[in-house]
């Protein structure tokens, strides 16, 4: 998809792409801002590739508009995201709890595997396996 809209705006041209602009930078923004673990430098590579084209098709000024249009609005969601996050856990404390537990449980689990990677004659417990108490529904 990247190489794609590559092509489209060098095809396209300097005057037709500027409206398409902030379009086409939201995901090349997001690729190069990503944390996620399992992340494919040969897509970071490419989205910067393509961003280096998009400044020289387009010119210095109106690519910096673009594309801090492009980072204020990543941000304003990622605000409201954590605010409603915030606001649910007012809200219904329940389900915070829940997920609360949830990243509880990870975080000893991550602990536990990274002790037996650390040190591989140690055997770290794990939680018994109750097959009926597992599927019983929890409310």
């Amino acid at each position: 998809i990247f190489k794609f809209l590559g092509a489209i705006s060098v095809d396209l041209g300097k005057d037709r792409i500027k409206p398409y602009l902030p379009t086409i930078l939201t995901p090349l923004y997001r690729e190069l801002n990503s944390t996620y673990a399992e992340q494919d430098p040969t897509l970071k590579n490419l989205s910067q590739e393509i961003i280096e084209l998009l400044k020289k098709l387009v010119g210095l000024e109106a690519f910096s508009l673009a594309f801090s249009s492009v980072q204020k609005q990543a941000n304003q969601k990622r605000a409201m995201r954590k605010k409603q996050r915030a606001l649910q856990t007012v809200a219904n404390p329940d389900i915070a709890a829940r997920r609360k537990l949830k990243r509880h449980k990870n975080k000893a689990e991550t602990r536990k595997r990274k002790i037996e990677f650390l040190r591989p004659m140690y055997k770290a417990k794990r939680p018994r396996s109750h097959a009926l108490k597992d599927l019983a529904m929890v409310e």
